[in-house]
């Protein structure tokens, strides 16, 4: 009697299990990819990458590394990367050590003559956590090594003024990136690397962006980016000339 109602299990337990698998069937979808992994967005410009052409050997190519102010740049005034050979790599909220993730994907590989690192504000805002301008140092100064290692030029940005961050208005930005600017400064003079002041022209006298130029206090409108371009320009031309 046993061994019958065994077998009588182990049938409707198989006729189960084929059912299960024949609705699994009916229903199957593609899986969705997880991308939780990937913590510094190396995806959003893999494919970009694969498709820009090795640069030509007159071409002078430099790469933009920085979050939203980059990203957006592209967005408002494209035609400024499209007739120079300017690669914009930004993503918009990253902190510097996700930018430093990216550093080999979105800079070397791409074998720039310059790259343009503009990081650490996103770090100051709070985003993802309390972040020491020590730590944001340390990341710019991986990242400046790493160019240098490769022979790429290094340009280092001091960031654009913000008195206040319209989502985190608790963090007191203004002196604190006034801080970070200096570090920067003093560490560029001291490895010979190539400044780019961004500061000096946008800033109002709250030590924040002057208003004609800025559409949220912290991302320029395009009046703002026409005057980045310009000192942009000037500095890259002064890093092509500089043998170190």
């Amino acid at each position: 009697m046993n061994k019958i109602l065994l077998f009588i299990l182990l049938i409707s337990g198989s006729a189960l299990f084929a059912q299960d698998q024949k609705v699994d069937s009916l229903n199957n979808k593609p899986k969705k990819e997880n991308f939780a992994d990937d913590w510094a967005a190396l995806t959003k410009y893999q494919k970009e990458n694969e498709l820009l052409p090795p640069p030509t050997k007159k071409e002078k190519r430099v790469v933009f590394l920085g979050s939203s102010i980059f990203e957006f740049w592209k967005q408002k005034d494209p035609e400024y990367f499209s007739r120079n050979t300017y690669v914009d790599r930004g993503i918009s909220g990253q902190i510097s050590p996700q930018l430093l993730i990216r550093f080999r994907q979105d800079v070397i590989n791409l074998k720039p003559k310059a790259v343009i690192i503009l990081a650490g504000s996103n770090d100051i805002a709070g985003n993802t956590g309390h972040v020491t301008i020590d730590k944001i140092m340390d990341n710019i100064k991986s990242m400046a090594e790493l160019a240098r290692l490769h022979r790429i030029k290094v340009i280092l940005c001091k960031y654009l003024p913000v008195y206040e961050y319209p989502w985190n208005k608790q963090i007191k930005a203004a002196d604190i990136i006034v801080d970070l600017n200096e570090k920067i400064e003093t560490y560029a003079k001291e490895r010979n690397y190539t400044i780019l002041d961004y500061w000096t022209p946008l800033v109002d006298e709250r030590k924040g962006q002057r208003a004609e130029l800025t559409v949220d206090g912290v991302h320029p409108n395009l009046a703002g980016y026409k005057i980045m371009e310009g000192v942009t320009d000037m500095v890259i031309k002064k890093a092509l000339k500089n043998r170190h």
